[in-house]
């Protein structure tokens, strides 16, 4: 029911407006366009005047040059043009001519009059290099000036008393734009003067004060009225008199009223129409809109509005459209969020429990060597036999050692998770470093009755960009979990391959027991064993592989572990060095 209401609110509101507007357009029509048609046409006139007499002004015309600037006036104003002397005296100027080329060459100027013809008289179309035959009088002894009586292409014999001249126009400056009969138009200015002749000096006083001079004036035979503007020229004892009928106002505003009265059923049934037919089309797109909002307002987002419109309706549809997929994509990312934080409480519990584990492993780690560094200072303290004595101090420095090794391994791994370490990335020889690694384990190795085999694709050092030192340490920790974890007389593989996408790719791979599946993930953390037993004879701190991890990070390599057949494979990758320094 509300969007009904909408609908005829609309409609209702549309009709009457259009109504009230109709109904204001037509009485100003009828009140005031008769006069604000007067008042644009007297001051068009003004203007033409004044341009009339600034050209008159700045270039001083005279004879044919007036004529053609006269005659050019009268057809851009569609208007009568004369200047008059210092008497109100119409000048002899003749503003429409045709100039030919007779058949002899000479120059013949044809004089339009301004009695005697009417414009159809006149062949239409006329232009230069056309071919017209005049016949009428010659108007000087060079006979060069003629007063046309017929103006046409061809003819028969001319009449008694006129002559006829054939030729080319090759000038021409005719009624254009005018009134139905600007000849007899032009004509009426001297019937005008003939009604002022008793006035001229009132007229003249007039325009010598004010400079300009406006009024109407009828013409009996006809009964149309016209008006009339008369200004001075500038700089001479002439005046310029311009003319022009209010007819078509006349005519156009009583056609308008008949128009009015018979076409205002029709635009009031058009109105309602169209209003119908407007309040339903604005309303509709607003109809779609409410059932999209109620759809939000569930938390549906299943369907959208679709609305393809260019406009307001367009643009909040589109809107509703965004809002509705934000909100969509929020709920799913607090959705989403909410499993992350759940995740994070999880990962909260977990690192809670490897931090109190970590409390234990470095209690039990510090504790067992300090209790045996106790026992055996306290042996020497009592006078152990001399035969023990280098025992008890060998053993004192190896847990020593240990302890040292143990906190060096927790400062390193301190800096690393604070971000204090820096990388001084160069090229290097990984082949080198394996080599030096693997001479360094030489005895653990052959006490184990351990070998090792090089994988190699391709010749080369197998330069990389990396920390020297840190990576070095990488090489060290893999190698030594790999012997710790090996089993007894068997191989070591260590593999080099180079990847297609420029970087180098190694494996370090020992014989032995497979790592299980629930310590794939945590084999990374500190102090994690897989010997739930921590046995100290299978040596390490338990931090090697938690460094391992941050200097491969750091690296921006991709690193791992499996278990292969024979055992279990730790690999990771490295970007390959074409052999400069430069970070």
């Amino acid at each position: 029911m509300r969007n009904r209401s909408v609908a005829f609110k609309l409609f209702v509101v549309t009709s009457v407006l259009i109504l009230v507007v109709f109904l204001v357009v037509m009485l100003a029509e009828g009140l005031f366009f008769e006069k604000f048609y007067r008042s644009t046409k007297m001051h068009k006139l003004e203007q033409s005047i004044e341009q009339f007499a600034d050209r008159y002004t700045e270039e001083q015309p005279k004879g044919r040059e007036l004529s053609k600037l006269l005659g050019t006036f009268m057809n851009d104003q569609n208007a009568s043009f004369s200047i008059l002397n210092d008497r109100l005296e119409r000048l002899n100027l003749n503003p429409y001519f045709l100039e030919m080329r007779t058949e002899d060459e000479r120059k013949l100027t044809i004089v339009i009059p301004r009695e005697g013809l009417t414009r159809e008289s006149i062949p239409q179309g006329l232009k230069n290099g056309d071919r017209l035959t005049v016949d009428g009088i010659f108007m000087d002894q060079q006979d060069t000036v003629m007063q046309p009586y017929t103006l046409q292409p061809e003819g028969a014999a001319p009449e008694v008393g006129l002559v006829r001249v054939s030729g080319i126009i090759t000038e021409f400056l005719l009624p254009e734009q005018r009134s139905y009969n600007p000849f007899y138009q032009d004509a009426l200015i001297d019937d005008v003067l003939r009604e002022w002749s008793g006035l001229h000096e009132s007229y003249l006083s007039n325009l010598r004060m004010t400079g300009t001079l406006k009024t109407e004036w009828v013409d009996k035979w006809s009964g149309i009225h016209y008006v009339i503007l008369m200004q001075s020229l500038p700089g001479s004892e002439r005046y310029v008199m311009v003319m022009t009928s209010l007819q078509p106002v006349g005519e156009a505003v009583g056609i308008l009223k008949q128009y009015s009265a018979f076409a205002a059923p029709i635009i009031v049934l058009l109105v309602l129409i169209l209003s119908l037919v407007y309040s339903r089309m604005i309303s509709r797109p607003l109809v779609q809109l409410s059932r999209s909002a109620k759809r939000l307002a569930r938390l549906d987002f299943s369907e959208q509005p679709n609305i393809r419109s260019k406009d307001e309706f367009g643009d909040l549809s589109r809107n509703m459209i965004a809002m509705s997929t934000n909100l969509d994509v929020a709920l799913k990312e607090l959705t989403a969020a909410n499993a992350k934080l759940y995740e994070d409480m999880l990962e909260k519990d977990r690192t809670e429990q490897l931090r109190k584990e970590l409390i234990a492993n470095i209690s039990h780690e510090l504790k067992t060597p300090l209790s045996n560094v106790k026992g055996f200072a306290e042996g020497l303290q009592d006078g152990v036999a001399e035969n023990k004595r280098d025992r008890y101090l060998t053993l004192i420095a190896s847990e020593t050692d240990r302890m040292n090794s143990l906190i060096g391994d927790m400062l390193e791994l301190s800096k690393f998770e604070l971000k204090a370490v820096r990388l001084n990335i160069r090229s290097c020889s990984f082949l080198l470093m394996v080599h030096n690694a693997l001479d360094s384990f030489s005895h653990q190795m052959e006490s184990k009755g351990l070998t090792y085999k090089l994988h190699l694709q391709g010749e080369g050092d197998y330069l990389v960009r990396a920390d020297q030192a840190k990576l070095e340490q990488v090489v060290l920790n893999l190698l030594s979990n790999a012997i710790r974890h090996a089993s007894t007389h068997s191989t070591i593989n260590i593999t080099l391959e180079r990847q297609l996408d420029g970087q180098l790719r190694v494996t370090i791979e020992n014989e032995g027991s497979p790592i299980g599946e629930e310590d794939m993930d945590r084999i990374w953390d500190h102090f994690y064993r897989v010997e739930r037993s921590r046995d100290r004879k299978s040596g390490g701190t338990g931090l090697g592989l938690a460094i391992v991890k941050h200097i491969l990070d750091l690296h921006g390599s991709e690193y791992g572990v499996r278990n292969t057949s024979h055992g279990v494979a730790f690999y990771f990758t490295l970007f390959e060095s074409r052999g400069n320094n430069d970070e």
